[in-house]
């Protein structure tokens, strides 16, 4: 019980950077807002559900590479610490500026016309798998959870964990933004929101630079 519970604050801290991760509008959730908005709920819950797999993927292909590096590579944990400390605080920095910002959420449907459900989990995925930065951003955010030596369940722990907050999460977006007033509601908040990421990625950041595990 005690090896698990030494593991179980990375996880978590990985938990949250990806909640926080994607309370930060990027191309999937705009897209996701767009089409439950423009198109209907469905639409956008099933892009959502493409979105979630996406991630699902990502996260899957990161934690095998980092574990191969590492096993590797003993070595390789410091220059992917220094790596996912900076693009934490690269975050930071872009959340604080985008809550200083007046440039408010933007929502716009699809180019390509109508789609079958299949077709819009599909574009989803397809969004998700060819966003440069979600790459950078799942190494940040397994980099907080897996630590040099730890087992396998750990790397699952993070995989399988941050597949069901994304389903749940982007599914929530499909379902709030389906109607023009959660949309209002959210834009109130958005710079108290994009303050509060910035924080976290922050203080984020600074803990993975400057961890000794």
């Amino acid at each position: 019980m005690e090896t698990v519970s030494i593991y179980i604050p990375g996880i978590i801290l990985a938990y949250s950077a990806f909640l926080l991760a994607i309370a930060s509008p990027g191309p999937n959730i705009l897209a996701v807002i767009g089409t439950s908005m423009g198109v209907g709920r469905s639409s956008g819950i099933a892009l959502a559900l493409g979105v979630a797999c996406g991630s699902f993927t990502w996260a899957l292909l990161t934690v095998a590479g980092l574990s191969a590096l590492l096993a590797t590579y003993a070595s390789a944990l410091i220059a992917i610490k220094i790596f996912g400390g900076c693009y934490l605080l690269w975050l930071a920095y872009k959340s604080f500026k985008s809550a200083a910002s007046n440039h408010d959420i933007e929502q716009s449907e699809l180019a390509g016309g109508k789609r079958s459900p299949f077709g819009y989990a599909k574009r989803g995925f397809i969004i998700q798998m060819t966003n440069p930065k979600a790459a950078l951003a799942w190494i940040a955010i397994i980099s907080l959870g897996l630590k040099q030596g730890a087992p396998l369940w750990v790397g699952l722990a993070i995989v399988f964990g941050t597949f069901a907050l994304s389903i749940v999460i982007h599914t929530m977006y499909a379902i709030a933004f389906s109607t023009p007033a959660m949309v209002r509601i959210y834009s109130k908040a958005r710079r108290y929101i994009q303050a509060s990421l910035g924080a976290f990625f922050a203080f984020a950041g600074i803990k993975l630079l400057t961890s000794r595990n």
